[in-house]
């Protein structure tokens, strides 16, 4: 079974003067405390990960958005993933 990554509520991406941030909001803001910035593409991956889906769904859509190839996408996403893990900003 794919496991389903979903981004944890009260964590909003904004994008501020072409930067994009995501800052916490409502009960998250007392558990969630930093901003993180992100470029084009972590911004991508991360509107992705508001609604539940897959890593495959996900490698997928990186690949269709960026037309890259497997192993860049998966790279990628393994990458974005963990640092997502790492926060531990998935419900």
């Amino acid at each position: 079974m794919n496991k389903i990554y979903k981004i944890k509520e009260g964590l909003m991406l904004r994008e501020v003067s072409g930067n994009y941030v995501v800052v916490a909001v409502g009960k998250m803001s007392k558990e969630f405390k930093a901003v993180i910035t992100l470029n084009e593409t972590g911004a991508f991956l991360f509107k992705k990960l508001q609604a539940s889906i897959t890593k495959e769904d996900l490698i997928k859509e990186l690949m269709n958005e960026y037309e890259i190839d497997l192993n860049t996408a998966t790279n990628d996403v393994d990458k974005f993933i963990q640092k997502l893990e790492d926060g531990k900003l998935f419900s």
